[in-house]
């Protein structure tokens, strides 16, 4: 009986029997394993495929739950304490802010600090008596207005410092409604929304239009706020020339061709330009950018914040200045913080454009809105300068004799003027050292004269003028970020705060130091 082969057929037929019966019943005891057994006989019926994919991952995670755990840094070398001690003992930590270099201390340096409110004849550190103030964008000086003072003063005791939420959840008021009709009423637009930084309004707008794939084409001259725009939408950029139409319709050309020859799809598309260049204070054609943009069908965006409330007979921008219905332009994005004697920017067009910034302009959603107190300035700001239309006259006539001033045949031989026409609009203009003039001064062992020696020149003027008591002010780039940086130059704003006779008086001591320097410099 103990021999396993003594075992017969009939005996080994009872034990498989009697044990797979055990096995059933005790399968069949466990709650629900009849639904279980008849899963798998209706899933895996004439399905090898099946069984042979859900062994292998069966077997996969087996093999995944009990094979070694990685742990981070086992590689690690293993270090004796007296080797830790070591180690920390030759540490030095880095700097948290770059060692300054010399130009860097120069700009620290010389940055002036005004005492006191800000005005068209500021307090100075290291100045006994008020300077007058050419460093200023306050173009009508409408910082200084007592009826502005008074309506903020008024506002902040009813509506508080600021609202301390986005506009699109608890952060609207009614004096930023009030501000919106006021800046389309003014620009002659259906509707305009307002942002709470004047730098992130165009680098937020021009995202919020157009994205990857889409098409802008876009002045080469254009402000470092602009470039950033462009540069967050991500989409296909061609740049023109500055200003230079013909080199505009060249590209919107070239762009059609191509299309045409490869069968490109429609995507949205937008020419890109500011109406007054801050980096070269030269007025944009809009008569002819309107009819490109209608004659290849783009969208128009123009950065007005240089010109608006300067710039036309009512000092609505370009397009008074140019007679030119603002409708035309589809989107007009402007500055409050300079002449509007206020704080943040705008965006005026159509419903429909304003619209889509309410849920899609970044810096909208998700930034606080602008103080109470800053709006209802801004709304003043703008009834003032409508109802007094003499102050751009004044602001002209104040531009046009520092231009004349400085295109004296005595300054010729030194510098530039940017833009020297007499009957140029612009409230500012930049002064930038003649090259000619750094050719002449050029050392034996020089091929050019750097960047650096030529803002250096241009701080001992803005020195020489300081002691004289004008507050002028060299033009301040990003240098490694900018796509084109422009040559070193000092930007002079005119302004209404200041009376002719200080006017002319101002525009004599720029003339006498540009002289005086320029005469002794390197010799």
């Amino acid at each position: 009986m103990n021999d396993p082969s003594s075992i017969n057929d009939e005996q080994v037929v009872y034990i498989n029997s009697t044990v797979f019966n055990n096995f059933y019943e005790f399968i069949f005891s466990i709650p629900g394993s009849h639904m279980v057994l008849n899963y798998i006989k209706t899933s895996y019926h004439h399905d090898p495929f099946r069984i042979v994919l859900e062994l292998f991952l069966v077997f996969f995670a087996l093999k995944y739950m009990f094979s070694k755990k990685y742990k981070p840094h086992d590689n690690a070398v293993k270090l004796t304490r007296k080797e830790v001690d070591d180690l920390i003992e030759e540490w030095q930590p880095e700097p948290l802010v770059p060692k300054l270099n010399s130009f860097d201390r120069l700009n620290l340096e010389k940055t002036p600090q005004i005492i006191g409110a800000q005005s068209a004849k500021p307090k100075v550190a290291g100045h006994s008596k008020p300077m007058m103030n050419l460093a200023t964008s306050n173009h009508l000086n409408l910082v200084a207005s007592e009826t502005i003072r008074q309506k903020s003063i008024e506002t902040l005791k009813n509506y508080g410092v600021g609202s301390c939420g986005p506009p699109g959840f608890y952060g609207t008021l009614d004096v930023h409604m009030d501000l919106e009709r006021n800046i389309a009423s003014f620009l002659g637009t259906e509707e305009a929304i307002i942002y709470a930084q004047g730098f992130s309004t165009i680098s937020s707008v021009i995202p919020a239009f157009s994205k990857r794939g889409d098409l802008l084409v876009v002045d080469e001259g254009i402000s470092f706020a602009t470039q950033k725009g462009v540069q967050i939408s991500r989409s296909n950029v061609r740049w023109f020339k500055h200003n230079d139409m013909e080199d505009l319709e060249r590209v919107l050309e070239d762009i059609r061709s191509d299309d045409l020859i490869h069968n490109k799809r429609l995507t949205r598309r937008f020419i890109v330009t500011e109406g007054l260049s801050a980096n070269d204070g030269d007025i944009a054609p809009l008569d002819r950018l309107i009819e490109l943009k209608k004659k290849f069908k783009y969208r128009l965006i123009l950065d007005e914040s240089q010109s608006i409330g300067v710039i036309g007979k009512r000092g609505a921008g370009l397009t008074d200045l140019f007679n030119i219905p603002a409708i035309d332009v589809d989107m007009i994005i402007g500055s409050m913080a300079s002449v509007l004697a206020s704080s943040g920017g705008f965006c005026a067009g159509s419903h429909e454009i304003v619209d889509h910034q309410r849920l899609s302009g970044s810096a909208y959603c998700f930034s606080a809105s602008i103080p109470a107190m800053l709006a209802v300035s801004a709304s003043e700001a703008l009834s003032i300068i409508g109802q007094q239309p003499a102050l751009l006259m004044e602001l002209n006539e104040r531009s046009r004799t520092f231009r004349q001033t400085l295109l004296h045949k005595t300054l010729e031989p030194f510098i530039d003027l940017h833009v020297g026409d007499l009957d140029a609009p612009a409230p500012f203009f930049h002064i930038r050292i003649k090259p000619s003039f750094l050719r002449s001064r050029l050392q034996s062992h020089e091929k050019e004269i750097s960047r650096e020696d030529e803002e250096r020149l241009l701080q001992d003027v803005v020195d020489e003028c300081g002691s004289q008591g004008v507050l002028l002010t060299r033009a301040k780039y990003v240098y490694d970020q900018e796509r084109n940086c422009p040559r070193p130059s000092i930007k002079i704003c005119v302004t209404t705060g200041l009376s002719k006779k200080e006017n002319d008086k101002a525009s004599g001591i720029v003339k006498s130091a540009i002289i005086k320097v320029f005469t002794k410099w390197r010799k």
